[in-house]
């Protein structure tokens, strides 16, 4: 089973993005559950939600304590304690950020395994508004190679009918195509 965290503040999409991934993996033919947890239900106030995916059915239930990949929609939300908590030592850490803060470079997962990019400067070229759930999905695709970007971008589409799903098609794309350009590079550089 792979199990994914997402954590980012109200309104920013968190609870989509969740839901997205596990259409996605449906649409792979894969068993998949999304759920969130919320504390104050407001616009701004931290939130999580919860993603699994698995080849057979999914019986658990509870919140995801041990995850295979951490999707950090808002920087800020960085110096939570407990946000790294359970990480797999092998896992996945995607940040929105056009820049890794100081002091991150130590995480608990291999280099190879973590990215910082500018999820917002990218919704906001393709969407025209700071939402980055979609553009941080492309980028998981990319990164984790768990879910085809096609799946994905079904998704999207199943969510966001229309002009909206058009542009939010456009800026996933873009995410997976800057993931995908800077792993070639780390490559080649590494050879």
């Amino acid at each position: 089973m792979f199990q994914i965290r997402i954590h980012g503040r109200g309104g920013q999409g968190v609870v989509s993005a969740a839901e997205m991934l596990s259409v996605a993996a449906f649409l792979e033919g894969k068993y998949a559950q999304a759920f969130p947890s919320f504390g104050s239900e407001r616009t701004g106030a931290p939130v999580m939600s919860f993603c699994r995916i698995d080849y057979k059915p999914i019986r658990l239930r509870e919140p995801v304590l041990q995850p295979d990949a951490l999707i950090i929609q808002d920087p800020t939300l960085l110096h939570l304690p407990g946000l790294f908590d359970g990480l797999d030592p092998d896992g996945f850490v995607l940040v929105n950020s056009s820049h890794q803060p100081a002091g991150y470079a130590a995480m608990a997962c291999p280099r190879e395994h973590r990215l910082f990019i500018g999820a917002t400067e990218l919704a906001l070229k393709h969407v025209g508004r700071p939402l980055p759930n979609a553009v941080l999905l492309g980028a998981f695709s990319a990164l984790t190679g768990r879910l085809h970007i096609e799946s994905i971008l079904e998704a999207i589409h199943e969510k966001f009918p229309g002009k909206i799903g058009d542009a939010n098609d456009a800026a996933a794309q873009a995410a997976w195509q800057v993931v995908r350009e800077t792993r070639m590079e780390a490559h080649a550089t590494a050879n």
